[in-house]
């Protein structure tokens, strides 16, 4: 293989190869672009919740700490998916340090570039790949802020005769979607089976994949997880998600594959379905906004801005950005997985 840029791989392999699913197309723009830039704050393509306040990843910590504490103390592992710089877990492992909670540290990443900035705030982690690698003794902390979004998807199309799989084609580096060939009706949810030519149903088996994992894991070892992101909660449904950010804007996903962050809402309601089947227990989802009230971040701005009435109003800010529903409150959602033998986690209501 050549060290051609991305488009012209990608290019060079639907020339070969045909059309490819959009999951193979997102897999690849994805892996090229967080293994080759630091994406995070102004100067890059988004902000994540850690990097508007450190009391986000506080709050996670608490969460935590105040789960374990009712648990009966086992020493835990904490394991966070795609940690980003790292900030969410330096944050969190200080506020649960002061419960006398000071788990060992394992990140699921992948990026070069991020492990080396995570190194510098997480200097005794244990760094892996994926989700099969992880501890298989003691309770699992696990934190999935703004992760599932970014794993791909495939995308199925109604046409005139049924269902479709949706491929990406191009023609020279202009990539595009296409209908390819017709998926068994058995496969499309019986309610979505008059549903319009040209729906879009998407679909995300790395996720349900990676949850069943991790939900077996908790469900032998001990533990919860605590997943941030936004999505929705009814299961496959019709419409597209797919997008594309680069520079705090929305942009074209088939445009400069590798050069922008590919993502695309949360199935809560099948991810929430699948941890059940392996016998945890599911909390949620509800929105990052109540979750967050719920936990006592209000409580927490008040006693920070006590400290430095110089900041009430960049925390004030902070606060509204996090939890309003205009802002990140309501499109955002939280859902929790724990062991059966675990207690009720905190900021929600009863299990489903």
């Amino acid at each position: 293989m050549t060290d051609a840029a991305l488009p012209e791989r990608l290019a060079r392999a639907i020339t070969l190869g045909g059309p490819m699913p959009v999951a193979y197309y997102m897999a690849a723009a994805n892996a090229h672009y967080y293994a080759t830039r630091d994406p995070l704050g102004t100067a890059g393509d988004f902000t994540t919740a850690p990097e508007i306040s450190q009391m986000f990843g506080e709050m996670v910590g608490l969460w935590l700490a105040d789960t374990w504490l009712r648990s009966g103390q086992v020493k835990p592992h904490y394991v966070e998916l795609g940690p980003g710089r790292g900030t969410l877990a330096a944050d969190a492992l200080r506020s649960m340090a002061k419960f006398g909670l000071e788990p060992d540290v394992h990140l699921v990443e992948t990026s070069p570039v991020l492990r080396k900035m995570q190194e510098k705030r997480l200097p005794g982690a244990t760094w892996h790949d994926d989700v099969s690698t992880l501890p298989q003794d003691g309770p699992l902390l696990v934190v999935a802020n703004e992760f599932f979004d970014a794993l791909p998807i495939h995308q199925l199309v109604k046409g005139a005769d049924g269902w479709h799989e949706r491929l990406v084609a191009c023609q020279d580096t202009l990539f595009l979607p296409i209908a390819g060939k017709l998926v068994p009706q058995e496969i499309i949810p019986e309610a979505l089976h008059s549903a319009p030519q040209g729906s879009i149903i998407e679909t995300s088996p790395a996720s349900v994949a990676i949850t069943r994992s991790l939900a077996d894991q908790i469900v032998a070892q001990g533990g919860v997880m605590i997943i941030i992101d936004y999505g929705y909660d009814s299961g496959p449904s019709l419409g597209e998600t797919l997008q594309a950010v680069s520079k705090h804007a929305y942009a074209n996903p088939f445009e400069e594959p590798g050069e922008r962050d590919l993502t695309a809402h949360v199935d809560f309601e099948t991810l929430g379905a699948m941890a059940e089947m392996c016998g945890a227990r599911v909390h949620g989802p509800v929105g990052q906004g109540d979750w967050l009230r719920g936990i006592g971040i209000v409580e927490r701005a008040a006693t920070l801005k006590s400290s430095a009435p110089d900041r009430a109003a960049d925390m004030d800010a902070a606060v509204d950005r996090l939890t309003s529903d205009g802002q990140m409150g309501r499109l955002f959602r939280a859902m929790a997985v724990s062991a059966p033998h675990w207690p009720k986690p905190e900021g929600f209501g009863a299990p489903r």
